[in-house]
């Protein structure tokens, strides 16, 4: 006995040895990562400008503001653009950095969106509501980027409130210290109030825009478990953020060294710095809107196991999706693997868009969409489906492919067409009209002869000017917009229909 007891004590000794000498090699190879991390930051990351450093003070956060209601969430947020517009009238107004941004009033940028009003969360009030949605833009995006969407439910009657999520619409700096809990408070606070105001017999809706889709789905699975939040009646999600790649995690160790308090190590919080031009988006990202987003993410992956393990995925109200089948900041495979996988009911609808299938295309086209799509339509779905793809591979007219969950296929024509040299749609793109005035492809997009910045495409040499030439090349608006605007007309009408009854 003494003999077995020596044996389990050395035995466990050198369990202790070995798992100290792992956690150990973990801190260490960590230590490395964020050392490398912090090289390149410090020596390849462009110089911080006024707004990557300095913080503004009313900003909402969910430990100290939690209990208000949304009417001191929207008095708290204009003592913030109130704050804003003092921190910038106190930076030198001739320097070039400052005359080429969003933050100069006067500049060109601000004038194309008429001193950028959608920075702040906004509500659209019809004479007679039909029902009342919340909107929720996504990561160093704001509202802007839901307003279209916001207009198409306004015009079937809906009174739409779209949030401007913390850390959001002022300085990039602002996204250094959010926080999920910031984000998710908000939504809360935001969600309670806009269902109040849809009154029995009256929809409610929530939808999102990737990183806002994340909270929209959160916020549904929420109301699945707690009775004192409102169940949507229908559920819109455009690029809906569901995964994000597992090297995202990286994102709660390399900023390390940026605790250290030396202005030169004020890069470290910072993947990217660039040019601050657009009066809507963020273009700098900071390491902690990776983490906050990570974070997100990954509480919404285990409240979609909850709900599937329990049952309660069942009662998930209608899920509707517009995703692009290539996406280079969220990926589509997360919606379909993730997401759908567990939706059941022809209610639920993914809508993909193909990439452009013309022959001339073919030779430079990356396989991998194609067999995204291969995948769907063969298989067993439990949801319908939806494929916007040119008619055939010899016209840049596209059609909608429509496949129910019992095998139904139909084919819808429509008179779109493929733009000349777009060969895809993409993340930044679905939820802007080809037409809109900051961001539309169309030729004349734009405002009093401001051309929109999804029309800019320059040709030169690197450094030529203060954006990168490569960026310009993404779609920033889409042409298929229609086809989003007629579903939101069709769906507004069945469940007006269904409650009616």
């Amino acid at each position: 006995m003494k003999t077995l007891r020596g044996w389990v004590a050395a035995a466990a000794r050198r369990f202790w040895r070995l798992g100290l000498r792992l956690t150990l090699l973990l801190g260490l190879i960590c230590l490395a990562i964020a050392f490398g991390f912090t090289l390149y930051a410090v020596g390849a990351l462009p110089s911080l400008q006024p707004w990557h450093t300095e913080r503004l003070r009313e900003e909402f956060s969910a430990s100290r503001h939690g209990e208000i209601d949304f009417a001191g969430y929207l008095l708290r947020e204009a003592k913030l653009f109130d704050e804003l517009r003092e921190k910038v009238a106190t930076w030198d107004a001739s320097d070039e950095a400052l005359v080429y941004s969003r933050f100069n009033a006067t500049g060109r940028l601000s004038l194309l969106v008429e001193g950028a009003p959608y920075n702040r969360s906004f509500r659209l009030k019809p004479a007679q509501p039909v029902g009342s949605a919340l909107l929720i833009h996504g990561l160093s995006d704001s509202p802007y980027s839901m307003k279209a969407l916001a207009e198409s439910l306004h015009a079937r009657g809906f009174e739409v409130t779209v949030l401007r999520v913390p850390g959001h619409g002022t300085l990039p700096s602002m996204m250094t210290e959010m926080t999920a809990a910031d984000w998710t408070a908000a939504v809360r606070i935001a969600a309670r109030d806009v269902a109040a105001r849809a009154s029995a017999g009256q929809l409610f809706y929530v939808g999102g825009y990737s990183t806002g889709g994340t909270l929209a789905l959160q916020y549904t699975l929420d109301s699945l478990e707690d009775g004192a939040l409102r169940k949507p009646d229908r559920v819109l999600l455009v690029s809906p953020a569901i995964e994000l790649t597992k090297v995202a995690t990286l994102a709660n160790v390399i900023d390390l060294f940026s605790i250290v308090p030396i202005p030169l190590l004020e890069k470290v919080r910072w993947q990217e710095v660039a040019v601050e031009y657009d009066p809507y988006k963020f273009n700098s990202f900071p390491v902690n809107a990776t983490r906050q987003v990570n974070r997100a993410t990954r509480e919404l992956q285990q409240a979609l196991v909850r709900a599937t393990e329990s049952g309660r995925i069942a009662q998930m109200p209608p899920v509707v999706t517009w995703q692009s089948v290539v996406d280079s900041t969220v990926g589509a495979r997360g919606v379909v693997d993730t997401l759908y996988a567990r939706l059941k009911g022809a209610g639920h609808r993914l809508v993909l868009f193909d990439v452009n299938r013309q022959q001339a295309l073919n030779s430079v086209q990356r396989p991998g969409a194609r067999k995204l799509i291969e995948r769907l339509e063969q298989g067993v779905r439990g949801y319908a489906l939806d494929v916007v793809t040119n008619t055939h591979a010899q016209t840049s007219q596209v059609s909608v492919h429509h496949f129910l969950p019992d095998g139904t296929q139909t084919v819808r024509e429509t008179t779109l067409v493929w733009p000349q040299n777009l060969v895809s749609l993409g993340h930044v793109a679905l939820p802007f009209p080809p037409d809109d005035a900051a961001y539309g492809l169309m030729p004349g997009s734009g405002r009093d002869g401001i051309p929109s910045i999804g029309s800019w495409l320059l040709r030169g040499e690197n450094g030529a000017v203060t954006i990168s030439l490569g960026s310009l090349t993404r779609p920033r608006s889409n042409p298929f917009w229609p086809l989003i605007d007629e579903d939101i007309d069709t769906l507004v009408a069945a469940d007006r229909t269904r409650v009616q009854r």
